[in-house]
């Protein structure tokens, strides 16, 4: 019974993070926001200098994160879907892509386990 609590937990937790990394895209790239209000606390808005993206280093309780706007210019799918109009968001925790928010849906990527990079 003790498994089941921790999966639903766990499954909380998710919902809890996709909502708060859609929010984040929302206020960024929707509402075109210099700062981004997450649980009371403010963080700002910079621009790479240049390609001049968005991004944003946020916090939702002990992780670290970074939220990008994808750069268009890349090969990636994700690039390809921002050419074409779609607005796109990668999020980062410890240098690994965890997420991508495209027009409002977000895309858990899934562990790696094993070795692997």
């Amino acid at each position: 019974m003790r498994q089941t609590a921790r999966a639903s937990d766990t499954a909380t937790n998710v919902d809890a993070l996709e909502q708060t990394l859609i929010e984040v895209w929302r206020q960024i790239l929707v509402e075109n926001a210099s700062a981004v209000q997450i649980d009371g606390r403010e963080y700002l808005v910079y621009t790479t200098s240049k390609l001049k993206l968005r991004e944003v280093d946020f916090e939702i309780g002990k992780h670290e994160l970074r939220g990008l706007e994808q750069n268009p210019t890349t090969g990636s799918r994700w690039a390809r879907l921002a050419r074409s109009g779609k607005k796109v968001m990668q999020f980062v925790e410890r240098r690994r892509y965890i997420a991508a928010v495209v027009d409002g849906e977000a895309i858990m990527y899934k562990k790696r386990s094993g070795g692997g990079r």
